[in-house]
Formats: C-alpha cells, structure tokens, sequence
C-alpha cells in the first residue's frame, strides 16, 4: 500500500503537480495530481474490496497511460508509487511491445504508451490515463451510453478477439468499452 503523504511529497519533489492533498477521505487518504506531462492521476490509501482492484481477472477495468515518453513516464510513477520495490504488494514492471507493462502477480494493471503530444488540442492525442471497461454486448453499452447524454469519441474497431469504442461522457470524459468478438473463429465485422 503506498502512503499517500510519502507519494504526495516524492511527485513535488520530481517536478510534478499535486493539486489536492493528501487529505482524511472516508476510510483512507487520498491526492489528486499530474505528472510532469499533465497526465492527471489519484492516490488512494486505505481499505480497497478485493474483487475491484484494477487489473485482477474480474475487475471492473484496466488502465492506459497515454504519455510523451512511456520509459520516463515508468521511472517516475515507479518512483512515486513504489513500483518494482521490495515492499510487499509491490508491482513488477516490464517492456512488452513497445509498451511498458506494470503487473501485479499474474494481472496486468496497467499499460504506458509513448507518443502523446501534450499541446495537441485532441484529447485522443495528450498526455492521460484512459479506463477501458468490458462489456458483454457494445451496442447494447452504446445505446445506453448514448441515452444518458454520451457520444461516440471513435468509430468502433475490431481485432480476432474483441470490438472496441471509445465514447465521451456528457462531461467531455473520454473512456473505452471493450466486449469480446463473437465471431473470433472468422473474420472481425467491419
């Protein structure tokens, strides 16, 4: 578990902005800050239910960091998170595919991609974080997203295994819904 206060200090001392905290929040400690390419990110210490971490098998999601650099990006979030340190529960960190890849035991939690562009209007195209949720049925998570005031951000994608989109909240919050491709044993629908 990383002390929010300890992370808290170790993001200003490496340039880095803490916009809120570390304050008391609920049954924890939590911080909201940007890393030095103005990716915003959360910290959170305190009790978290053990079937919702991010990146376990059933969890409700996997994150993306969309950054400049992604091997400056894993020296500093390793850094400030204390990844693949000796501390117990700490996450292992490896290069796969042009991506830096950050594990937990056996589930990837996350995944860092260089070549964002941090002045570029599109918000495709800057440095952040971006949350992929699986669905089972992506017209269905469309429609509704749509019902509720979303938009599509991106025209549906396919590959072997899953369909793909990327949608716009009513807020302007950028997400990613992923379901699997039923027709895996042929080719991937248009």
């Amino acid at each position: 578990m990383v002390d929010a206060n300890a992370a808290a200090e170790r993001i200003r001392e490496r340039s880095a902005t803490v916009a809120v905290g570390s304050l008391s929040f609920g049954s924890g400690r939590a911080a909201l800050a940007a890393d030095r390419d103005g990716a915003a990110f959360g910290i959170w210490e305190g009790k978290v239910q053990p079937g919702w971490r991010i990146g376990a098998r059933r969890a409700p999601a996997w994150l993306e960091l969309r950054t400049r650099d992604a091997f400056d990006a894993a020296i500093f979030y390793g850094q400030v998170l204390e990844w693949a340190s000796e501390r117990p529960g700490s996450c292992q960190v490896a290069y796969e595919h042009s991506h830096v890849v950050l594990r937990h035991g056996y589930d990837t939690v996350a995944r860092i991609s260089g070549g964002a562009i941090g002045a570029d209007p599109d918000p495709h195209v800057r440095p952040r974080w971006h949350v992929h949720f699986p669905v089972a049925d992506l017209e269905a998570a469309v429609a509704e997203a749509e019902r509720r005031s979303g938009r599509l951000a991106t025209p549906v994608t396919s590959t072997l295994t899953e369909r793909r989109v990327t949608l716009c909240d009513r807020d302007g919050g950028l997400f990613t819904i992923t379901a699997p491709n039923e027709r895996a044993d042929g080719p991937p629908p248009g």
